[in-house]
């Protein structure tokens, strides 16, 4: 049987800043591409430094997997992209209010830049058929 491959755009979720898609179901799995602290409603980054930043990121990762039914709990690996590693205690502890259980697998690594001057950017991937 082939896999199906479904381009999702979320409510709820900034527009994606190129020609990428936000999140793409593939057979079992949902990809969803790195999300930035920015305010869906305002498409601009949210203020208020790495805690603000975060809280927001992972609440459009959290509207991300909402839109195909989904939820955290679904997430099986997350990348963390860091501007400054000096940041990684107040982003953990943020991230640590959202993974409550049975963590993802977690890479963390520092980048020289991320789009719009953003200080953190998560990409997940989640299993989408938990049979």
């Amino acid at each position: 049987m082939a896999a199906t491959k479904q381009v999702l755009t979320p409510a709820h979720t900034p527009k994606a800043l190129g020609p990428y898609s936000v999140a793409v179901l593939a057979g079992d799995f949902l990809f969803a591409s790195g999300q930035l602290g920015i305010d869906p409603e305002s498409s601009k980054l949210v203020s208020g430094g790495i805690e603000a930043e975060t809280r927001q990121v992972l609440t459009n990762v959290k509207n991300t997997l909402a839109g195909a039914g989904l939820d955290l709990s679904n997430v099986v690996k997350t990348t963390v992209f860091l501007r400054d590693m000096a940041d990684f205690a107040q982003m953990n502890g943020i991230y640590a209010e959202f993974f409550t259980s049975e963590f993802p697998a977690r890479s963390t690594v520092q980048v020289a830049a991320l789009p719009l001057g953003a200080a953190l950017e998560i990409e997940v991937i989640a299993l989408a058929n938990q049979a």
